[in-house]
């Protein structure tokens, strides 16, 4: 199973007609993703890779069908583009676009609030549920299929560990990276939470870094509702304080957001914290290892040798 994403998503590209929109086009096409209709104002009627382009999102849902949105436009076009596919009534909207000022972040995010639509990013490599479906930047070649579940606030760390996975033969259901800004439309507890209700995933690793208190909230609800393993991963333990490291999100102030408090955090709620990226597919295999069956069984409330080790002692007589 997946999340999110999968065969029945349709996905409107706003932006296809730009070097990245057309580019990242061709390569959801290529993984079997369901690329039905693209946008951009004053250019409907044409084709890109033999997507029609239409001249709004509205214009795309009614023709097509669309019920995902991915937007690859600058900056200062994005918060346009998010309301468009909000108003459109698309139920999931992916921005990749990364530069967006936090005070556009701001009014979109209190824009979004009761419309009932979900946003990823912005700021972030997209999600893919491999060998269904791929919305976003992030590559095909390195996931599988399978039962792990991975999140991620660091695109390149997701392609990392999700390689690393795949080559200890432990397939993900879905990868998702949600973005490193300060503010974001889809959080850890978000992902956490549907992840949990997804039969299809067994396990979960989470990748953080510093900065923020998205970590923290996570390590709360995971000890609080989250029944299925997870295994987090915190990127930045070197960072100095007052120094932003890649994102903007990334950065820690006060004494406040460091990966120490961070993985404290998460060892205070029994999550195993690996130190490197290359030690999570062990912790994730340990933590999916079904536990050894006791060689006693209870009998009315008493302790009963099995039949082996009766006969044993039997012998031993």
């Amino acid at each position: 199973m997946s999340v999110l994403v999968g065969r029945g998503t349709k996905v409107v590209v706003q932006g296809i007609t730009g070097r990245d929109g057309s580019f990242h086009t061709r390569g959801m096409l290529d993984y079997g993703t369901k690329v039905v209709a693209g946008v951009t104002p004053g250019k409907g009627g044409e084709e890109v890779h033999s997507v029609p382009v239409f001249d709004s999102v509205e214009e795309a849902v009614a023709k097509t069908g669309a019920n995902c949105s991915v937007i690859y436009v600058p900056a200062a076009l994005a918060q346009d583009a998010i309301y468009e596919a909000v108003d459109s009534g698309i139920p999931l909207v992916v921005c990749i676009s990364e530069g967006i000022p936090v005070r556009d972040m701001v009014e979109v995010s209190a824009y979004m609030r009761g419309r009932g639509g979900r946003l990823v990013g912005p700021n972030c490599p997209g999600l893919i549920s491999p060998g269904s479906c791929k919305v976003g930047i992030m590559p095909g070649t390195i996931a599988k299929p399978g039962k792990v579940g991975v999140v991620s606030r660091s695109g390149t760390l997701t392609y990392e560990v999700v390689w690393q996975l795949t080559r200890a033969g432990l397939g993900q259901s879905t990868c998702i990276g949600i973005g490193g800004d300060p503010i974001v439309g889809t959080r850890f507890a978000d992902m956490l939470s549907l992840y949990e209700e997804d039969r299809g995933t067994e396990a979960i690793v989470l990748i953080g870094e510093i900065g923020g208190s998205d970590e923290e909230d996570a390590a709360t609800l995971i000890r609080r509702a989250i029944t299925k393993p997870v295994v987090a991963f915190i990127a930045g333990q070197t960072a100095p304080p007052g120094k932003r490291m890649g994102h903007a999100g990334a950065i820690v102030s006060g004494g406040s957001g460091t990966a120490q408090e961070k993985m404290a955090r998460f060892q205070e709620a029994g999550i195993p914290v690996a130190k490197t990226p290359s030690e999570i597919p062990g912790l994730i295999a340990a933590a999916l290892r079904p536990k050894r069956k006791s060689k006693l069984k209870l009998v009315r409330g008493k302790a009963k040798r099995s039949a082996p080790a009766k006969a044993s002692r039997r012998r031993r007589r």
